[in-house]
């Protein structure tokens, strides 16, 4: 496996640094008793910083996957459960009870369920909207397996921004996401688009997978042909010997470079850098691409 560079290593020190904060603890264990997190399963390496600012990402339906791509450190092979009815008011309380004004919440790919998991993410939506009138939402979803019905469902709860992620270059789907369709990716967005043009859309791709520069922009210029807003980059890290080996560790420069390419094609906001991930400083993202939508 390819060594990890030492900045890289003296950036994350600084990052888990803030993790063991009384304030990221108090918020992480608050967390843990009552929800699941993208922030544990996932492994995000700004956990602490996140924690620290009172931001999280809550993973509704569960902590199962049923699809089995190589980066990602959530369980699979293991039957999930059916979604929990009491779900939308606990997360609508847990919202009230903190007064967060920007809610971001992922889900792992539910294709044992028939609408892909839709009702149950408009249900969350909804039940917090309806307690939690001046909060903005954004969904991170899966594709859904393309089923455009379901995803209606989703964006009849108005959110503020539907996310859903390419994570990669195509000739790397057969790979890295397994049971993944490029094409399905993109029009998931460019779907969203047709039916609500007024919802931002956002995806995300992990750099050091053996992806050339070429067909990032590739990805990228799709991606605005389907009028994505927003982007986020960031390095993918193995989370164990047992997932795909990191090719290569760009350094802030060539995110840098790419995040300028991207803005002169139009994106609306774009975040770039190692250890960007895609609920990453999310509030502030909308609001910058907000401002260039009106």
């Amino acid at each position: 496996m390819r060594e990890i560079p030492k900045w890289l290593k003296d950036l994350a020190a600084q990052k888990k640094a803030a993790f063991h904060s009384q304030k990221a603890l108090l918020l992480k264990q608050t967390l843990e008793d009552n929800f699941c997190t993208v922030c544990k399963e996932a492994k995000c390496p700004n956990r602490g910083e996140c924690f620290c600012s009172g931001e999280a990402t809550i993973m509704i339906l569960g902590a199962i996957c049923t699809r089995s791509c190589r980066f990602c450190s959530v369980s699979k092979h293991i039957k999930p459960q059916e979604p929990n009815p009491e779900e939308p008011k606990k997360i609508a309380a847990f919202v009230k009870q903190r007064n967060l004004k920007y809610l971001v919440l992922t889900m792992p790919t539910r294709d044992d369920l028939k609408d892909g998991g839709a009702g149950h993410i408009a249900a969350v939506l909804t039940e917090v909207r309806k307690q939690n009138p001046e909060c903005l939402l954004e969904p991170l979803i899966s594709d859904l397996q393309g089923n455009w019905d379901a995803l209606k469902i989703v964006l009849n709860a108005k959110p503020e921004v539907l996310g859903h992620n390419m994570e990669t270059v195509p000739s790397l789907y057969p790979k890295v996401r397994l049971g993944a369709s490029y094409k399905r990716s993109l029009d998931l967005l460019l779907k969203v688009k047709e039916f609500e043009p007024d919802i931002l859309t956002k995806s995300s791709l992990m750099l050091g997978l053996g992806e050339s520069e070429e067909e990032l922009k590739e990805v990228f210029r799709d991606l605005r042909k389907v009028n994505c807003d927003i982007l986020t980059l960031g390095q993918y890290l193995a989370p164990s010997k047992e997932h795909l080996e990191v090719q290569s560790y760009p350094e802030q420069n060539y995110y840098d470079r790419l995040k300028e390419y991207c803005l002169s094609i139009g994106f609306k906001a774009v975040l770039a850098g190692p250890f960007v991930r895609s609920s990453y400083k999310a509030s502030s993202l909308y609001k910058e691409a907000i401002k260039k939508a009106c």
